[in-house]
């Protein structure tokens, strides 16, 4: 064998389907162009995945490959002995410096894999008030994302922790290897032209867009066991989901996988009572059982099971933390709805079901997709420091369009598309 020749993975084994994620995040996921530069954040544990996304990124004529890396044990070294007046700092400097490079051009790729209970140990006023130091310091970068300023896009990597949580009954080698195939088939990794099958899903989307744009609803109406929600919808709404253009040019998913379609609520026209249908996973901790009523497009009620600290202060954030900025239609029949697998992480338990988001609104859900701040809050588009998702949908769920002469007409059925 020629000493220089690289080997290649057997197909259908775990390095060859690592690798075509890889590929798939800087083809699919960034549609990464010549020159471009990319900062990429990951978990350590996420390395051999992250070697690949470089290597496919300056394949793709990437000028430059940053990855900053973060690891559970430093952040609970900080919990356990730092001194108080720490948990109010973020680091401001590396976020400016993000946001400069994405102001210079730069792509954004994340990829996730954190242990959902990593910080339930913890103080809760400490882990908020993190939070709210690390959203202040992250808004400027944050922002040149929800506009879509650039082209980014998120990822997932199998790691021990949340793999136990995921399979608690299996060993930690199983637990991992079932995470890690519940990724590939969730990505679409597995078939024989994983780029092809993401082409097929995106025309899909785009059409089930289409239809949502044509009929310009007015509001949706949500009923399910504990939920009667009616969610008006922004001014001038468009809706979106699966391949996008940044206003850069660059043509990419922003998750991988996705199976959402989803636009923005007007913030001031959401009423009613609302039953999350999985748990949340948020800032370390798993809150279940969120049940939440709205008045005047604002939560005036909140209520967890577990996790209701965490809970509290995640909507007292800021004014906006308890309103809403998405709204997501997604199938109950979905691959990631069908494999039964509750993930724990919102990448892909967003992509179960239909959800709605708390905080700040993507300013590209609109027509005009070059609004100013003030046309965005004139046309009901909300402003936060957060973005977080939660799910609301399930087979018992059944959604529909509210037209502006006032006519429901049947969106959804028992989780599935009416139409």
């Amino acid at each position: 064998m020629d000493a220089e020749q690289p080997i290649t993975p057997a197909a259908g084994s775990h390095e060859a389907r690592l690798d075509r994620l890889a590929e798939l995040a800087i083809r699919v996921g960034l549609g990464l162009t010549p020159g471009q530069e990319l900062v990429m954040t990951a978990p350590v544990e996420a390395l051999p995945l992250a070697r690949g996304i470089t290597e496919h990124a300056y394949r793709a004529g990437a000028s430059l490959v940053t990855t900053i890396l973060a690891d559970d044990q430093t952040t609970l070294a900080r919990y356990r002995h730092a001194p108080d007046a720490s948990f109010d700092k973020a680091p401001a400097w590396l976020f400016d410096g993000m946001a400069a490079a994405f102001r210079d051009g730069a792509a954004r790729l994340a990829i996730v894999g954190d242990d959902p209970s990593l910080l339930a140990g913890q103080d809760p006023d400490r882990v908020a008030r993190v939070n709210r130091a690390r959203s202040r310091a992250y808004r400027p970068a944050l922002e040149l994302i929800t506009s879509s300023a650039i082209n980014w896009t998120i990822v997932a990597a199998a790691t021990p922790a949340w793999a136990r949580a995921v399979f608690p009954g299996s060993s930690e080698d199983a637990a991992l290897a079932a995470l890690w195939d519940a990724i590939f088939a969730a990505s679409r990794v597995d078939g024989p032209d994983p780029v092809a099958a993401w082409a097929e899903h995106n025309a899909a989307l785009a059409k089930r867009r289409r239809m949502l744009d044509e009929r310009r609803y007015a509001a949706l109406h949500f009923r399910g066991p504990g939920t009667d929600l009616r969610v008006g919808l922004a001014d001038g709404h468009a809706w979106m989901g699966g391949a996008s253009m940044a206003k850069n040019g660059v043509v990419g998913n922003p998750n991988i996988p996705t199976e959402e379609v989803f636009t923005t609520p007007h913030m001031a026209r959401v009423e009613g009572t609302v039953a999350a249908t999985k748990p949340l996973a948020h800032a370390g901790t798993l809150i279940r059982d969120i049940r939440v009523r709205f008045e005047g497009g604002r939560i005036v009620e909140a209520s967890a099971s577990a996790g209701m600290e965490v809970l509290e202060r995640m909507i007292s954030t800021d004014e906006g933390a308890r309103r809403l900025g998405e709204v997501a239609l997604v199938p109950h029949s979905n691959p990631i709805g069908r494999s039964g697998v509750l993930f724990l992480n919102t990448l892909f338990d967003e992509n179960a079901a239909s959800h709605i988001a708390l905080g700040q609104a993507y300013a590209k859900c609109f027509v005009d997709d070059n609004l100013s701040e003030a046309e965005l809050a004139d046309r009901g588009a909300n402003r936060s420091l957060i973005h977080v998702d939660w799910m609301i949908g399930s087979a018992e769920t059944d959604v529909d369009g509210i037209t502006v002469g006032g006519e429901a007409e049947p969106l959804m059925r028992r989780g599935e598309w009416a139409q």
